[in-house]
C-alpha cells in the first residue's frame, strides 16, 4: 500500500504541474486582450506569408515539370500565367516577411509594455512590507528578464502554433484535391511533427527550461550581490569564495542550456528527416497514379515540392514547447508575486484626514503572527506644530512607529488618528501625501537632480525647484554643476556628498511641503561640522510643521524638540522634556552620556559617499 501510494505521488505532481501550466498559460493569453486585433493581424499575415512560399515551390515544380515536358512533346504552352503567379507569389513572401516582422514584433513590444505597467502597478502596493523578504536583484530579475521571457508567448508559441495548425489544415486541403493518398502521407507526417513531437519536447524541456529561469535569477542575485558587496569581500578575503559560486552556477546553467539544446537539435534533426520522408512517402504514392494516368505528370513534381514545403507550418512548433516552458517558468514566478495580499488594504470608501495632529492610543504591532511586539502599549500625541522625538537603541521600535503611521504595516490592536480620522480610514497614499519624510537611506535615483526632485511633486515648475532647494541650502551647489538641474546624479546619487545627497532629500521634503515632517535619523553618519550645518536646515525646514525626529544623536535635542519619548522593547519606558531627562538617571541620560562619547571618539566617515563632487568623466 505504501510502495503504491509513493509510485502514484510523481503522477499526481505531474498532473498538478500540467494544470498549473495550463491555468498559467490561459492567464497569460487574457493579459494579451486588449491587444488582440494586432496579434490577429499579424498571424493574418503570418499565414498568408506562408502560404505564398508553399505556393512558390509548388507552383515552380509545376511550372519547370511542365515546361519540360512541353519541350519534349514539342507542344505549345502558356508559360505567361504561372510565371505571372510565381512572381506574385515571390512578391507576397517578401513584403508578407517584412510586414509580419513589423506587425509582430510592434504587437510584442506593446505587450511587454503592458505587462510591465500591468506587474508594476500590482507590486507598488505590496512595498515594502510583502517585498521585504525579497532581494533587490530577484525583483529586478523578474521585472526585466521574466517579463522578456514572456514575449516568447506571442511571438514564439501562440502565432507559430495559430498559423502552423491553421495553415497546415489548409494545405493537408489543398493536397487532397490532387491527391488522398498524399494528403493522408502529408497530415501523418504533419500531425508527427507538429503534435506529437512538440509534446515529447515540451515534456523533456519543461524541467530544464524551468531551471534556466532559476538559475539566470540566481546569477543575477550573485553577481548584484558580488558588486554591492565587493570592498567588504576584499576586506575580508571572500572574493575567491564568491568567484567559485558564480563559476559553479554559471556552469550548471550551462549544462542546463545545452541540454536544451540537444533537445533542439534533435528535434530540428528530426523534422528534416520527416519532411524528407513525407516526399518520398508521397512520390512511391502518386507515381502509380501518374503511371495510370490519372494524374498529370508535372502534378508529380509539384506534390512532392508541396508536401516538403509544408512543413514549414511545423518546423517552429517544437521551439515554441521549449519556449513555452521558459515562459511558463518565469510567468509563474511573476505571478507568484502579484498574487501576494498586500499587508495593509485600504478601506471600501476612504476618507482623506483633516488637520496635522497626531496620536497614538494603546498600540500594539507586530510583523508576522506568533512574533513578538514590534510596538508595546504605545500612547502619545504630536499636536499641530509640534515637535516630539523618539529615540532608543537599536530594535526599540522607532522604524516600526513610522512603518506604521505611514501604513506600510497595519496595527493589531490600539488606535492612531491622524487630524480627525483615524488611521485606518485613511487609504495609504493620502496618508503618505500629508507626511514627508527625510532618512538616512533616502534613495536617489540614477537621473538628474530634477528627475530626483519631481518624485515629490510632478507638477512642479522650475521656480518650485528652486526655492526648496534654496530652503534646503542647496541651488549654489547645483547652479554650479555641469548641466544644473539636469546634471546626472549618479546611481543611489554617488556623485554626491553624504551632506549634499541629505540636503537633496530634504529639498525633495520641502517640496511636498507636506504638514507633518517625518526625520528619521536626518544626521547619521555625517561628521560634525556637516552635522552642523544640515542641523540649521533641518530647523528651517521644521517650521510650521509637526515634527517627528527619530535620532541616535541627542545632543542637539534641546533647540530641535519639546518632548522626547525613549523607547525599548517596543515600548515607552521614559518621557519628557530633554533637558529635564538629560539631568536625570533614566534611560535617557545614559543615552546622553553614551552619545556624549561617541562625539569625542566619533566613528568613520559614512562609506560609499564621495566627499567631493566628481564630474562624469
Amino acid at each position: 500500500m505504501s510502495a503504491s501510494l509513493q509510485s502514484d505521488r510523481p503522477k499526481h505532481s505531474l498532473v498538478r504541474r500540467a494544470h498549473e501550466a495550463r491555468a498559467d498559460f490561459i492567464r497569460l493569453v487574457l493579459l494579451f486582450r486588449p491587444y488582440w486585433k494586432r496579434m490577429a493581424l499579424g498571424a493574418a499575415v503570418s499565414l498568408a506569408t506562408l502560404l505564398a512560399n508553399v505556393t512558390l515551390m509548388a507552383l515552380s515544380g509545376w511550372f519547370i515539370a511542365s515546361m519540360a515536358l512541353a519541350g519534349i512533346a514539342r507542344t505549345a504552352f502558356d508559360y505567361f500565367t504561372p510565371a505571372a503567379a510565381i512572381r506574385a507569389c515571390a512578391i507576397v513572401r517578401t513584403l508578407g516577411r517584412y510586414i509580419e516582422r513589423l506587425v509582430t514584433h510592434d504587437a510584442t513590444l506593446q505587450l511587454l509594455a503592458r505587462l510591465r505597467v500591468w506587474f508594476y502597478s500590482r507590486i507598488e502596493p505590496l512595498a515594502p512590507a510583502r517585498l521585504a523578504d525579497l532581494r533587490s536583484a530577484d525583483l529586478l530579475s523578474r521585472i526585466q528578464s521574466d517579463i522578456d521571457s514572456l514575449d516568447h508567448v506571442y511571438l514564439r508559441v501562440l502565432l507559430p502554433i495559430i498559423v502552423g495548425a491553421v495553415g497546415a489544415a489548409i494545405l493537408i486541403a489543398a493536397t487532397a484535391v490532387f491527391s488522398l493518398p498524399a494528403a493522408l502521407v502529408l497530415f501523418v507526417c504533419l500531425l508527427f511533427a507538429g503534435v506529437v513531437l512538440p509534446a515529447y519536447l515540451l515534456a523533456r524541456a519543461n524541467e530544464p527550461s524551468r531551471a534556466c529561469v532559476a538559475l539566470r535569477a540566481q546569477m543575477r542575485e550573485a553577481v548584484v550581490d558580488a558588486m554591492q558587496g565587493s570592498a567588504e569581500l576584499r576586506v575580508y578575503g571572500g572574493e575567491a569564495c564568491y568567484a567559485q559560486r558564480i563559476d559553479a552556477l554559471s556552469a550548471e546553467l550551462v549544462a542546463r542550456q545545452a541540454a536544451v539544446n540537444r533537445l533542439d537539435a534533435l528535434s530540428q534533426a528530426t523534422l528534416v528527416v520527416a519532411a524528407s520522408l513525407a516526399m518520398w512517402a508521397t512520390l512511391v504514392l502518386v507515381v502509380p497514379s501518374v503511371s495510370r494516368g490519372a494524374l498529370p505528370p508535372a502534378d508529380l513534381a509539384m506534390l512532392a515540392l508541396l508536401v516538403l514545403a509544408a512543413f514549414e507550418a511545423a518546423m517552429p512548433l517544437p521551439l515554441a514547447m521549449q519556449m513555452l516552458g521558459e515562459s511558463l517558468a518565469a510567468a509563474r514566478r511573476i505571478f507568484a508575486l502579484v498574487d501576494a495580499a498586500p499587508a495593509v488594504d485600504d478601506p471600501a470608501e476612504p476618507h482623506m484626514p483633516r488637520g496635522a495632529a497626531l496620536a497614538f492610543e494603546g498600540v500594539f504591532m507586530r510583523y508576522r503572527e506568533g512574533d513578538d511586539w514590534a510596538l508595546r502599549n504605545v500612547s502619545f500625541e504630536l499636536p499641530e506644530c509640534g515637535r516630539l522625538a523618539v529615540v532608543g537603541a537599536s530594535g526599540a521600535g522607532k522604524s516600526s512607529l513610522v512603518n506604521v503611521l505611514l501604513r506600510f504595516w497595519d496595527y493589531q490592536a490600539g488606535s492612531i488618528r491622524l487630524g480627525d480620522r483615524e488611521l485606518r480610514e485613511c487609504a495609504g497614499e493620502s496618508v503618505r501625501a500629508r507626511i514627508a519624510v527625510v532618512s538616512q537611506d533616502t534613495y536617489l535615483f540614477n537621473a538628474t537632480v530634477r528627475d530626483n526632485l519631481l518624485i515629490a511633486r510632478p507638477d512642479a515648475d522650475q521656480a518650485a525647484l528652486e526655492a526648496a532647494c534654496r530652503s534646503a541650502q542647496l541651488h549654489d551647489f547645483i547652479a554650479d554643476l555641469p548641466q544644473g538641474y539636469d546634471t546626472q546624479i549618479g546611481e543611489a546619487g554617488a556623485r554626491l556628498s553624504g551632506g549634499q545627497a541629505r540636503r537633496l532629500a530634504i529639498a525633495r521634503a520641502l517640496l511636498l511641503d507636506a504638514p507633518i515632517l517625518v526625520l528619521d535619523e536626518p544626521t547619521e553618519g555625517l561628521d560634525s561640522i556637516t552635522e552642523q550645518a544640515l542641523l540649521h536646515t533641518v530647523m528651517a525646514l521644521m517650521r510650521g510643521r509637526s515634527v517627528l525626529l527619530i535620532t541616535h544623536r541627542l545632543s542637539a535635542l534641546t533647540e530641535l524638540v519639546d518632548e522626547v519619548l525613549v523607547m525599548d522593547a517596543g515600548g515607552i519606558v521614559e518621557r519628557g522634556a530633554p533637558g529635564r531627562l538629560a539631568r536625570g538617571q533614566g534611560p535617557f541620560s545614559e543615552l546622553w552620556r553614551c552619545d556624549s562619547r561617541e562625539r569625542v571618539n566619533p566613528p568613520l566617515p559614512q562609506r560609499g559617499r564621495r566627499p567631493v563632487w566628481h564630474a562624469a568623466p
